[in-house]
């Protein structure tokens, strides 16, 4: 069985030449696709629709043009391995479809000439007699340039490679194809393809797969597996907190809501619960006792300083880098409450721990003037958490909080 390598760094990238069949393989084998005629591009090059058996572009009749750095020719980027693995593993498992269209083209103007009365006969493109000026354009032909869609496209050839006994081969990958562009006009393409394209919302998409989620086990599981289903229980804590706790309700913004009084993207603020969710004691507790701790701790913050709740828009408490930097500290507070067998859904609890770090708490304002406590938190120039915007500085940011919190004496 033969396989397709691919570069491996984007530095070293060179076309991918993939062998021509011969006449007589299995590959070669006399092929019609019934195709729908689209209007032609504005360069005048044909464009047709339909559906392809992997097994007629797989695993010989197809080439894919990276990007050579040091001759400039080619355009697309190295593949990501662990992507193509994802998507296998999806597909295999019944996970996942494949029901956009990818990309091609059949390079040469004469590539025209295999469309007849609505069928693409890739037969044709071995025929002398169709019209092809001569048999180096007739090799130019014989391969599908892959525009679009290079991972779906190799995603498949691996699982026609690995799995020959799964009738991969039939699977019909749904196509547009251009007859007889050349490699600057796919170059075009491709740029319009993926310079153009919007991807979907982080908030909304985290909402859509919560939703998926719940209604598909199989998809929870292929999660868990990947380290990813904390993303799902982060979404659904974020709604309920949003519901029940005065602290957060009216200052999330969910997909699709307009800004109004929210402080506070859905997407980070389910980001921010990452390093809690992964908590031995946090994960193991039911979803409402999540939720309570939650909102105890945001309640007892309050009790410590109120002002940030009152006047939300001149702080950055109820904001990102507030959210985040404090809730990788919560991982730590509650063990502390914990230790001093506290109560770890009452508010005092957290206020107790925290209202010394937090009036210690100290940095700089832009004008380099030293601010503490309160101010340390508001907006703006005044304030000194603006200047830990950076991942790199947020994790400063949780380091001086954890270093002023109160040490666990064992007893």
């Amino acid at each position: 069985m033969s396989t397709t390598t691919w570069p491996q760094e984007a530095t070293a990238m060179a076309p991918v030449r993939t062998p021509i069949p011969r006449s007589g393989d299995a590959s070669s084998s006399t092929m019609t696709i019934s195709v729908v005629r689209g209007q032609n591009l504005r360069n005048g090059v044909p464009l047709v629709a339909g559906f392809m058996p992997a097994g007629a572009l797989l695993p010989h009749n197809y080439e894919i043009p990276y990007h050579n750095p040091n001759t400039l020719r080619g355009y697309q980027r190295a593949p990501q391995e662990a992507r193509i693995n994802e998507l296998v593993s999806d597909m295999r498992r019944g996970l996942t479809d494949l029901p956009t269209a990818v990309l091609l083209n059949l390079r040469n103007r004469d590539a025209r000439h295999v469309l007849q009365d609505g069928v693409l006969n890739l037969a044709l493109l071995q025929d002398p007699h169709v019209g092809l000026t001569s048999a180096a354009a007739r090799a130019a032909v014989l391969k599908f340039f892959v525009v679009d869609g290079q991972h779906r496209i190799l995603a498949l050839l691996k699982l026609l490679t690995e799995h020959p006994n799964e009738s991969w081969a039939s699977f019909l990958i749904p196509f547009v194809c251009m007859l007889g562009a050349n490699e600057e006009e796919e170059m075009e393409q491709f740029y319009i393809v993926n310079s153009k394209a919007k991807s979907v919302r982080t908030d909304l998409a985290q909402e859509l797969l919560k939703q998926l989620a719940e209604s598909n086990p199989t998809l929870l599981e292929a999660l868990t597996e990947r380290g990813k289903d904390w993303q799902v229980a982060a979404q659904q804590l974020v709604r309920e907190l949003a519901g029940v706790s005065p602290i957060w309700r009216g200052r999330i913004r969910f997909a699709g809501m307009e800004k109004g009084n929210t402080t506070m993207p859905s997407a980070s603020m389910v980001t921010s619960l990452k390093p809690v969710l992964a908590s031995p004691y946090f994960k193991t507790l039911q979803m409402g006792d999540q939720v309570k701790i939650l909102d105890a701790f945001w309640r007892g913050l309050r009790d410590v300083m109120p002002e940030p709740f009152d006047f939300p828009e001149d702080y950055v408490l109820q904001k990102g880098i507030g959210v985040i930097a404090l809730h990788a500290a919560l991982v730590q507070v509650i063990e502390i409450v914990r230790a001093r067998s506290a109560s770890v859904i009452e508010p005092e609890s957290y206020a107790t721990v925290l209202h010394n770090p937090l009036e210690k708490l100290q940095g700089e304002d832009r004008s380099a003037n030293p601010v503490y406590g309160i101010d340390f938190w508001k907006a703006g120039p005044e304030g000194a958490a603006g200047m830990y915007s950076s991942n790199a500085a947020r994790r400063v940011l949780v380091a001086k909080i954890q270093a002023l919190l109160p040490r666990i004496e064992v007893v």
